[in-house]
């Protein structure tokens, strides 16, 4: 059983998290982000919630307090956005390294300068090697289930992985939609109290957050990188008890929608999948062999999967709200890097807009895949280009 609710994406996710119980919650307020602690801190004024309610004074301290409160066994929730996330950064990879399970919540934001509190994903993209799982929503339904199944992969022994639950700033964190909201007992029977060996025990002491010289340090990093890589076949099983629980079915680690024979699939990222899906109707009632695929989680990064679903493609296009200065889009390295290890032929372009917020119309969208067309034809498209922008903004 549910109870149907008008949530905007941030506050079905605040919902999520009230059912998985965390115990301890750190909270330190940013734009778009501010309203899901918010929400949290009323529930735990009414009793709707029974936890540690941390406000702190920074979004460093913020995780600085969850990976202390994970370091006694219990389960944490932290939230953030854009530069905030980046004052993280530090702490980002002691949460990772300590292998604590903290749930965090980001809503994805552009990064200064210039000043910009609207939606982009360069702040969550450009961590990406922190040693975080990172999944991305697509709307709000996905956000609250996400913020349950989040919990379940991390605190698997098999994962033992913090996980950050990315939601696209504006476009769905303050955009409002019918969401599900499960009952607490069914939350309950999903998401089991937490129980850790890995915390501080004055019965049975451990050694936490300890150096390693250069003869073991690599064993850490390798091990972390041996799990992060078989959270894949976790999420897997996670998202087939949800099921079984919720009756919500999820795809994996990618989602794709009229693939099976297309000539021309766009890769995307977030709340933009609903369009590319929209256009790949129009083109469809033309005649055009189109598709598109959802990444659902950038770590770990899905090469099997998504191989397969690009593997009949004539050519492959990778839109994306983000750019590494003086390369490509961090997006399109990833799935360029997939593409090489299968020993694909198959050409790609990267597509790059959404900057700051900036829309991604139809016609946009329409204009990729045109490119698309072009360069499996054999003509000229550059290998990065800039969404509106005057002088084309041609990079490669």
């Amino acid at each position: 059983m549910s109870d149907k609710r008008f949530l905007s994406g941030d506050e079905a996710f605040a919902e999520g998290v009230r059912l998985a119980r965390p115990q301890v919650i750190s909270a330190y307020p940013i734009t778009p982000q501010t309203v899901v602690v918010e929400r949290l801190s009323e529930m735990v004024e009414r009793g709707d919630l029974v936890a540690e309610y941390l406000h702190v004074e920074s979004e460093h301290t913020a995780l600085s307090a969850a990976i202390g409160a994970a370091a006694t066994g219990a389960r944490t929730f932290t939230a953030t956005s854009s530069q905030g996330l980046l004052y993280m950064a530090e702490c980002l990879t002691y949460a990772a390294g300590g292998r604590f399970p903290i749930v965090m919540m980001n809503a994805n934001r552009a990064t200064c300068l210039p000043w910009n509190i609207y939606g982009d994903q360069r702040d969550s993209l450009g961590l990406l090697d922190h040693g975080w799982i990172q999944v991305y929503a697509r709307d709000a339904q996905e956000a609250l289930d996400l913020a349950l199944m989040a919990y379940r992969i991390a605190e698997d022994p098999r994962v033992a992985t913090p996980v950050m639950v990315n939601l696209d700033g504006f476009a769905l964190t303050h955009t409002y939609e019918q969401v599900h909201v499960p009952t607490q007992e069914a939350a309950d029977a999903f998401l089991p109290p937490y129980a850790t060996a890995n915390r501080f025990d004055f019965e049975h002491p451990v050694n936490i957050g300890y150096s390693a010289g250069p003869a073991y340090n690599r064993y850490y990093k390798y091990r972390a990188h041996e799990d992060m890589c078989s959270a894949l076949s976790v999420i897997d099983q996670v998202e087939a008890e949800f099921a079984a629980t919720f009756g919500r079915t999820y795809t994996g680690a990618i989602e794709t929608y009229a693939c099976e024979d297309a000539d021309f699939i766009l890769v995307s990222l977030g709340t933009i999948a609903g369009l590319a899906e929209e256009v790949v109707r129009d083109l469809r009632a033309e005649g055009v062999k189109a598709g598109s695929v959802r990444i659902r989680y950038m770590r770990p990064f899905p090469y099997e999967a998504l191989c397969e679903a690009l593997s009949g493609a004539a050519c492959v296009g990778v839109l994306e709200k983000d750019i590494s200065f003086g390369a490509e889009g961090t997006v399109f390295t990833n799935v360029n890097s997939a593409l090489q290890r299968a020993g694909a032929s198959i050409p790609a372009r990267n597509f790059v807009g959404g900057l700051g917020g900036d829309d991604i119309s139809r016609e946009d969208m329409h204009g990729i895949f045109a490119s698309l067309q072009k360069v499996a034809e054999g003509g000229s498209v550059p290998l990065v280009s800039f969404l509106r922008v005057e002088d084309e903004g041609e990079v490669l």
